[in-house]
C-alpha cells in the first residue's frame, strides 16, 4: 500500500513539474498534450490498480475489520459517503458549465432585445437545475 501511495505523490509531483516547464519552454500544444495525455493515463492505471488491491481478498477483509473498529464505519459506509460526494460534485460542475455557456448567451441575448429576457432565464435556470438533482441524488444515497 505504501508503494502504490508513493507512486501517486511522485505522479503528481511529475504533473505538477511538467506543467511548470511546459509554461517556461513554451511547449508547443501536440507536445504538451501527449505528455498530459500519458499523464494521465498512468494516474488512471495506478488508481485503478490501487481500487483492485485494496478491494481484493485478504487486505479489505483485515483493513474493514480494523476500520469498523477504529471508527465503526465499514468499507460499504465509506463508499456511499464517496458516491454521495461525487454525484453532488459532478452534478454542480456539470450544472456550472451549463451555466456558463447558457448564461453568456442569454446575457447576449438580452442585449439585444430586452424582451427576451424571461425565455432566457428558463434556459438558465434548468441548467441550474443539473445541480439540484445531483443532490436529490446524494440524499437518497445517504437516507
Amino acid at each position: 500500500m505504501e508503494f502504490i501511495l508513493v507512486l501517486t505523490v511522485i505522479l503528481v509531483a511529475a504533473t505538477v513539474t511538467v506543467g511548470v516547464l511546459a509554461i517556461k519552454r513554451g511547449m508547443n500544444n501536440q507536445k504538451a498534450a501527449k505528455v498530459l495525455g500519458i499523464n494521465i493515463g498512468t494516474f488512471f492505471l495506478l488508481m485503478i490498480g490501487a481500487t483492485v488491491y485494496m478491494l481484493s481478498g485478504d487486505v479489505a477483509m483485515a483493513e474493514e475489520a480494523a476500520t469498523v473498529m477504529a471508527s465503526g464505519i465499514s468499507n460499504g459506509e465509506g463508499l456511499k459517503f464517496i458516491g454521495a460526494a461525487l454525484s453532488t460534485g459532478m452534478a454542480s460542475i456539470g450544472a456550472g458549465i451549463a451555466v456558463a455557456a447558457s448564461g453568456a448567451a442569454a446575457i447576449g441575448a438580452i442585449s439585444e432585445d430586452a424582451q427576451l429576457l424571461g425565455k432566457t432565464i428558463i434556459f438558465v435556470g434548468l441548467s441550474e437545475g443539473i445541480a439540484i438533482y445531483g443532490l436529490i441524488i446524494s440524499i437518497m444515497i445517504l437516507g
